[in-house]
């Protein structure tokens, strides 16, 4: 006597797509999937479910959706980018709060609906973009308290604002030392932003105050020129008390530090890489109207020279910010932030800047460097 299977013990259309498309990288075998999930206008809501799994399988990696974001919009497109920022919206509300920061990330996703060509060319996006999210390993956890610390609101204060408008004229002007009075303004009133978040933590006596411990965030760190990038972004992390541990493969550095301090060290960062990119263009078009032509060699040595001197220049600024009775408080948090990185990242390799021959870059961008950096100032007290 024979038997034959049951209807339910068939794979659904969207099993038999993911077991063809999924698990190899062919193009083959993802037009095979595309062309299963093509003929079956049925199953589009299973396959909206399972990427929603997909998306909470990222979460509970490691990954945020400014991390997934990043990466889906340097492998695939912005087709797909489109696609994930849909399925991370419907997945909010089965999620659980995250802070913030997290809400942040999720505010700034793209709102554009995503294409809805023909069934096979969208089914073969969703299977790319689901071949990807499958495939992300695990990273180390940010976990970020949905409330403050000892219960204090976390809304933008008015100094960061003041610091945000300093550095969009700094980026802004064309003038290298009016670019350089902004800087130096907007730092002075990052490392006051950053003393009296310390010294609020430390004259709070509430309970629940010894929570105000140091957070993590992921900074993109975006070729080309990945390490020079890397390198400005550490030398800015570490004059405003965090650290950075660079991921070269997945294109982003995660900083260590107080929310305060980190806060800074984005703007601080972003705005740094946006007057290194106006100052390369403008000495590069000097450069070539001399009759040379290294533009890759000569803007790497560039943005290295750059990231050194700045690095430099911030470093001697720091010291110079503090009164002795400021250290206890700062070198505490220094122990923190230190204590958190090691849990974080038991193990560190360095690397070394590569590909920085051009001297005319190296000098030109220490002098952009110079014309950015940040002027010792009167101890803040």
């Amino acid at each position: 006597m024979s038997s034959t299977n049951s209807q339910s013990d068939t794979p659904n259309p969207v099993d038999r797509a993911f077991q063809h498309a999924l698990y190899a990288d062919s193009d083959d075998a993802l037009d095979t999937g595309a062309s299963l999930l093509a003929a079956a206008p049925g199953a589009d809501a299973e396959l909206d479910r399972r990427g929603r799994e997909f998306v909470a399988a990222a979460w509970r990696r490691g990954w945020q959706p400014a991390d997934v974001v990043r990466l889906v919009r340097r492998e695939l497109d912005e087709a797909h980018v489109r696609l994930l920022a849909a399925l991370i919206r419907a997945q909010r509300p089965d999620d659980r709060p995250r802070g913030p920061r997290w809400t942040a990330q999720l505010d700034d996703l793209p709102t554009e609906a995503p294409p809805r060509p023909d069934r096979f060319s969208h089914a073969t996006a969703v299977l790319e973009l689901y071949r990807l999210l499958l495939r992300l390993p695990a990273l180390e956890p940010l976990d970020e308290p949905v409330t403050s610390a000892a219960g204090r609101p976390r809304p933008e204060s008015r100094m960061l604002g003041r610091i945000r408008a300093l550095l969009a004229k700094a980026e802004a002007t064309g003038f290298p030392e009016e670019a350089e009075a902004l800087s130096a303004k907007a730092q002075e009133l990052m490392a006051r932003h950053s003393i009296d978040d310390a010294l609020l933590a430390s004259r709070t006596h509430a309970p629940d105050a010894s929570k105000d411990v140091p957070g993590a965030c992921r900074i993109g760190v975006e070729p080309p020129y990945e390490q020079a990038k890397a390198v400005l972004l550490d030398a800015v992390a570490t004059a405003n008390h965090c650290r950075a541990v660079w991921n070269e493969p997945f294109a982003f550095s995660t900083v260590v530090g107080f929310e305060a301090d980190l806060e800074v060290v984005e703007l601080l960062h972003t705005s740094l890489l946006v007057q290194a990119q106006t100052a390369m263009t403008r000495a590069e078009a000097a450069q070539r109207a001399g009759g040379r032509k290294r533009t890759k060699t000569f803007r790497q040595s560039f943005l290295a020279a750059y990231a050194h001197r700045i690095g430099t220049r911030l470093a001697e600024a720091a010291q110079t910010q503090v009164t002795q009775d400021l250290l206890p408080v700062l070198a505490s948090r220094e122990v923190a932030v230190t204590d958190r990185l090691d849990r974080m990242f038991p193990e560190t390799t360095t690397t070394r800047l590569r590909g920085v021959s051009d001297e005319a870059g190296w000098v030109e961008g220490s002098e952009a460097a110079d014309r950015a950096q940040v002027a010792p100032r009167r101890p803040l007290r």
